[in-house]
């Protein structure tokens, strides 16, 4: 079938503007496309390969040198002048999302280079899209090692495949599109960054462009041939004007005025780093290309600001990308230097003081309390304190304080902080990730392993040891090494590997005292955000009343996970068996769709149960089931005053959990403890 024309998808205007600008200079470093399932993403991409210049390429060479410029360190050559070559389409490569780093790169036959002493190379996916498009389609599901490679060649031009001392490099030039559904978790900032531009494209609202989406739908699916050639005429125009704008890109200068308005401009967002200004300036370039002028003017950088900065401005991993076109404005307008500075305003005299936000009681709480409960009630924060921007939601507060409190409400999350590091017990084979050991394909060698169990590349060393000793038996003479296949070994690997954090959280009345719960709520958000860092899977379970809920199905995304812990009510009474019990049912569940990823479940509660008959006996019974499916756990002990139960201890004791009190949930805390018991 045909892909469906460019030029037939409704809307998405800023998505169509930025594959073009990337057509016409890959330099910019490809197109992030963020955005809800069924947008036309994986469409809009492989319809912009129909359009790219044909190239001419050397007839034998694997790796699609350019005959009037040969890569000189090509694999495949050095090539002859003169070589022949011929003209084809460029290319549209599809990375698959569980594509192994050899698929990407390329592989290098190390047991041949042992054997026979050829350096035997063959070429990877950014081998066949050198001078093409490279497309890969939910780039935030990959593993963050191979989004690094990927990005490292689209902007370097250049792949590179190193075993055991044997390395093998070769041009890859490209145009880079990844696409991704925020909702199963977003790219860490950093490989945001690597990104030129970031579009955000969501579904119309407008129905009359709806219905026109879906009957050009249904009419390409009835006839494709057809259809696309209703569409070829305005196609082919395209591709001519993104030929032209690449024949004029050289030509297009760069005033030094329009430099500094980027400079400002960038600067005025701060984003981290000079990579944005490097990218809005190529940005703008190509633009002025694509309307074709010769020089960069402010509207160039416009245009360019709006897509290569929003996914720069993030300063939280819970952040979402975004910008203000309000702000943008402003920033061009002040750093334009055609714009006359506006004259001082007069002073004016000064009035009565406005009263404070919080009203007469100055910092105080609603409930009386003094706002800034320690460090974690600072409202200057990220996640400030209750009484700052995540206040207290609810218009009734109720009796959320006692054990018995029907109230409900909300309270909102302390600033996080650096949590300490929780592992899973023993060694994995699971997710790459960075929280518990696991074997890997990548990290130290810690052994190797015999022929016929594989686990990552060849060992040289041990090879030449394996073999060396059977030389003379195999009538070897002079120099080199005969190696037979059973001589090989194979590296055993160690690193890390992400986990499934599944918290289990108690929302119940009696966790409900305010500064108590903005410190339980600041605690697991700083879990959370270590979860992402270390690439984990989450999931949250609350129980509170009477019964226990699936907060959060287990996801990568952390972001949904923290969105819920914000908004989570509290009040009732405290059905810890039935939270325990839902925990059990989803590690279950999920111990048959992801096998491979470890479990470590996070209880987070004081310990108390009161809802139901027997509802401590029940609380143990459905403990003793937990611990029975050998998953690490921890109980973050969330009890407080001069009565102490330890009810939390002993739950962690028929888990057979770490018991973690909540003010040692921070790694300064337990640095702290550890200093202490030394002395």
């Amino acid at each position: 079938m045909r892909p469906y024309p460019f030029t037939a998808v409704v809307g998405m205007t800023d998505l169509r503007l930025a594959l073009v600008l990337s057509a016409i200079s890959p330099a910019i470093g490809g197109v992030l496309v963020r955005g809800e399932k069924g947008t036309a993403k994986s469409t809009m991409v492989r319809a912009l390969a129909a359009l790219l210049p044909e190239v001419e390429v050397l007839t034998d060479c694997r790796f699609s040198c350019d005959p009037a410029a040969p890569d000189p360190g090509c694999p495949d050559g050095p090539h002859p002048a003169g070589a022949p070559g011929h003209r084809r389409p460029a290319r549209l490569v599809e990375l698959p999302v569980g594509a192994a780093e050899d698929r990407v790169v390329g592989s290098l036959d190390l047991e041949r280079a042992l054997r026979d002493g050829v350096r035997d190379f063959s070429p990877g996916l950014l081998a066949g899209a050198h001078r093409g498009l490279l497309y890969v389609d939910e780039v935030n599901l990959l593993h963050d090692h191979l989004v690094d490679t990927l990005l490292d060649a689209a902007a370097m031009g250049r792949a590179t495949v190193e075993r055991e001392g044997v390395s093998v490099s070769h041009a890859a030039r490209f145009v880079m599109v990844g696409t991704m559904n925020p909702e199963e978790g977003e790219l860490r900032p950093q490989l945001l960054d690597r990104f030129g531009l970031t579009v955000e494209v969501a579904a119309s609202r407008d129905p009359a462009e709806r219905a026109e989406v879906v009957r050009r739908r249904l009419a390409y699916e009835a006839d494709p041939d057809g259809f696309t050639a209703g569409f070829a005429e305005t196609d082919a125009a395209l591709a001519d004007d993104i030929a032209a704008a690449r024949r004029l890109l050289p030509r297009v200068v760069l005033p030094d005025a329009a430099l500094r308005q980027i400079a400002e401009v960038c600067a005025a967002f701060e984003v981290d780093g000079l990579r944005a200004d490097i990218v809005t300036a190529r940005t703008a370039t190509a633009h002025a290309a694509w309307a074709g002028r010769e020089t960069v003017a402010t509207e160039d950088i416009r245009v360019a600001a709006r897509l290569a900065l929003p996914h720069r401005r993030r300063r939280n991993p819970f952040d979402a990308p975004g910008i203000d076109p309000e702000e943008l404005e402003r920033a061009l307008s002040e750093s334009d230097p055609a714009t006359p500075p506006e004259p001082p305003e007069s002073p004016e005299p000064p009035g009565p003081p406005e009263p404070d936000d919080d009203g007469p009681g100055g910092g105080a709480s609603p409930d009386g309390s003094a706002d800034g409960d320690g460090h974690h009630g600072d409202a200057s924060g990220q996640h400030g304190d209750a009484d700052g921007q995540h206040g207290d939601t609810s218009g009734d507060h109720g009796d959320g304080n006692g054990e018995h409190g029907a109230g409900e409400r909300t309270v909102g999350a302390g600033r996080p902080y650096r949590a300490r590091l929780l592992t899973v017990s023993g060694t994995g084979a699971g997710a790459h990730g960075r929280r518990s050991r696991a074997v890997t394909e990548t990290g130290r060698t810690v052994g190797v392993r015999p022929a016929g169990e594989r686990a990552s590349g060849p060992h040289l060393l041990a090879t030449v040891w394996a073999a060396a000793p059977h030389q003379r038996a195999r009538g070897h003479r002079g120099a080199g090494l005969t190696v037979l296949p059973g001589d090989v070994r194979y590296a055993r690997r160690e690193g890390r590997e992400g986990n499934l954090v599944l918290f289990c959280v108690d929302a119940s009345g009696s966790m409900g005292a305010r500064a108590r719960m903005r410190e339980v709520k600041a605690a697991v958000l700083s879990l959370l955000l270590d979860a992402y860092q270390r690439r984990d899977k989450v999931g949250l379970v609350t129980f509170r009343a009477a019964g226990a809920e699936l907060a959060l199905p287990p996801t990568i995304s952390v972001e949904a996970a923290a969105a819920r812990l914000e908004h989570l009510p509290t009040g009732g009474r405290t059905p810890l068996a039935e939270g325990l019990l839902r925990a059990a049912e989803v590690l279950r569940v999920e111990a048959i769709r992801d096998p491979r990823r470890r479990p470590l479940l996070v209880v987070v509660t004081d310990g108390r149960a009161t809802s139901g008959r027997d509802p401590l006996g029940r609380a143990h019974v459905a403990a003793d089931l937990l611990a029975g499916t050998g998953a690490s756990a921890v109980v973050v002990d969330c009890e407080s005053g001069r009565m102490r139960l330890g009810l939390a201890a002993e739950l962690a004791a028929r888990l057979g959990a770490e018991h973690l009190p909540l003010g040692e949930v921070a790694a300064d805390a337990l640095a702290h403890e550890v200093k202490r018991r030394a002395a």
